[in-house]
């Protein structure tokens, strides 16, 4: 095996902690994660049951161990409970989905939203026991006000949701990746400064007991692979 490169400054650098698997343990675990994956649903319909707190904040802490560019992890996550505080978000969501189907919205992208029965009623805002908004930090404050770059702040933040539905999955809770855009109301609502943006507005908890979602199906991997 290849020895890794010699670093210039060793100072900054510590010994990688990897473990290298049998292949056969390696297909095992893959498949493994495919099928729990695979089962993984966007839910709209919600218990009102409560969830352990404590395991979304461990899944918001899986998240950010995302890569991200320069390591400057441009992301930031409100965790919402409060009944009062989901109410408003509620109230500004709703508005702007108003908006959306009202006008906003072509032709062909609601023709495109009928299969899943959508409309500008959001209350499972309320009804799901956590909302987490997912913010993403544009560019960073450094002394005196002045304005630090982030880099590939779009590509790190979804690395980071993509992980934060993977570990809620994992743990056992529902989630629904809700977009009401234009999403700046979120910002007022959660007193978040004027460099963050939201993108991702994520009820979590238990599906509804009589819960149902679409016949849908995925794309095969011929669909979305190709090999070199």
């Amino acid at each position: 095996m290849p020895k890794a490169k010699q670093h210039s400054d060793m100072e900054n650098f510590i010994p990688l902690e990897f473990e290298i698997r049998r292949p056969d343990e390696m297909r095992r675990r893959a498949e493994d994660l495919y099928t729990l994956l695979n089962k993984r649903r966007t839910v709209r319909e919600f218990s009102p049951e409560p969830i352990p707190l404590e395991v979304v904040r461990e899944a918001i802490r899986t998240a950010g161990t995302a890569p991200s560019g320069a390591h400057k992890q441009p992301w930031f996550f409100c965790l919402v409970h409060d009944p009062e505080v989901k109410r408003r978000i509620r109230e500004g969501a709703e508005h702007e989905e108003r908006l959306n189907y009202s006008g906003r919205m072509s032709e062909e992208w609601l023709e495109d939203l009928l299969p899943f029965g959508t409309n500008a009623d959001k209350e499972f805002l309320e009804i799901a026991p956590a909302l987490i908004v997912v913010f993403k930090q544009v560019y960073r404050m450094g002394e005196n006000g002045k304005r630090l770059k982030n880099y590939y702040v779009n590509e790190s933040v979804g690395l980071a949701a993509g992980m934060l539905i993977a570990a809620l999955h994992n743990a056992g809770l529902a989630t629904l990746t809700h977009t009401p855009s234009p999403m700046k109301f979120l910002n007022a609502i959660l007193e978040r400064p004027a460099n963050e943006t939201p993108v991702l507005l994520i009820p979590v908890g238990f599906p509804a007991s009589e819960a149902a979602v679409p016949n849908l199906s995925r794309k095969p991997l011929d669909q979305i692979m190709r090999e070199y």
